[in-house]
């Protein structure tokens, strides 16, 4: 299950493949900087849904929704360890 400390690491790493500083991306997202400084440096207790929807969308990322595996992983699963 992925957690809020993992999703702000994802988040750093894609503004940065993107060449884009923290404001430039809480421009692109309508958000305040304060709530992407945080996300991504694991300061940030929780965020609202709305917010973290606007930030994923403007680094052209999204959610998505699977049934929980409790068994072996996917190979989308070990891709995504790899990657991290």
């Amino acid at each position: 299950m992925i957690d809020l400390t993992t999703l702000g690491a994802a988040i750093r790493k894609r503004r940065r493949e993107l060449g884009l500083s923290q404001q430039e991306l809480a421009d692109r997202a309508k958000v305040a900087r304060s709530r992407v400084a945080p996300l991504e440096n694991d300061r940030l207790p929780d965020i609202g849904f709305n917010t973290l929807v606007k930030i994923l969308g403007a680094l052209e990322l999204d959610l998505r929704i699977t049934t929980l595996n409790r068994q072996r992983p996917t190979l989308d699963d070990l891709r995504a360890e790899r990657d991290e």
